[in-house]
């Protein structure tokens, strides 16, 4: 029932509306669908005309039921504890997970537009030399910015910004280096970040940025 439910046709959450049910929400809301509308009816038309299994058809019918009425208390508690002011941010962080590598950056280069960044271009892609996209601040520096949508429980090392630096300072000429992850940063990580100028934007400061937060180093 379950891969029914989730092979079943959805909407892109990229594109989704922010204050529409997230994936596991409309998954869940469909195997309770699944369960009440389907399973349960063909169960009460088995133990009709049964004699034999009529016991046991009536005990499997009830557990389904069990599992319907869990599912729906279950999708009731997550509203009353998440409650309306993190379902935004829940589901923005979400539909930037689900985006792809190049639908992130676009997404970023547009938190720059919004912030009154000019001549943003997206470079990413074969090519870029390290730098995903570039513009200018409000007030004329030059950016320089690597997108990472990596999955929340992988972290940007030392390394990885290292590479940045030399791409940023040095092939770009950057006033403004920003390495925006959808994941937190290694402690080595900040550090060699501190000392090359690069502005981290690891994902809780991302999900501020996306809510409408500044980011200090445009300003």
């Amino acid at each position: 029932m379950e891969y029914l439910a989730r092979t079943q046709p959805v909407d892109n959450p990229v594109h989704r509306d922010a204050a529409s049910p997230s994936l596991d929400d409309r998954i869940d809301q469909r195997i309770s669908h699944v369960l009440g509308k389907t399973v349960v009816p063909m169960f009460n038309a088995l133990i009709e005309p049964s004699s034999e299994h009529r016991r046991e058809l009536i005990a499997l019918r009830a557990g389904v039921q069990r599992i319907e009425r869990r599912l729906q208390q279950h999708h009731g508690r997550l509203q009353r504890l998440e409650g309306p002011r993190h379902w935004p941010l829940a589901r923005a962080m979400a539909s930037m997970d689900a985006m792809s590598g190049r639908e992130f950056e676009e997404h970023v280069a547009q938190l720059l537009r919004r912030d009154g960044c000019t001549a943003v271009v997206v470079r990413g892609g074969h090519g870029d030399r390290g730098v995903d996209i570039t513009g200018r601040t409000p007030d004329g520096r030059h950016i320089a910015v690597q997108c990472k949508r990596f999955t929340p429980y992988v972290t940007v090392t030392s390394s990885h910004v290292q590479k940045f630096i030399g791409a940023a300072k040095v092939l770009y000429n950057a006033d403004v280096a920003l390495y925006v992850a959808t994941c937190t940063f290694t402690r080595d990580a900040m550090n060699v970040a501190a000392d090359g100028g690069i502005t981290p934007v690891d994902r809780s400061l991302l999900a501020a940025w996306s809510r409408g937060t500044e980011l200090s180093a445009l300003s």
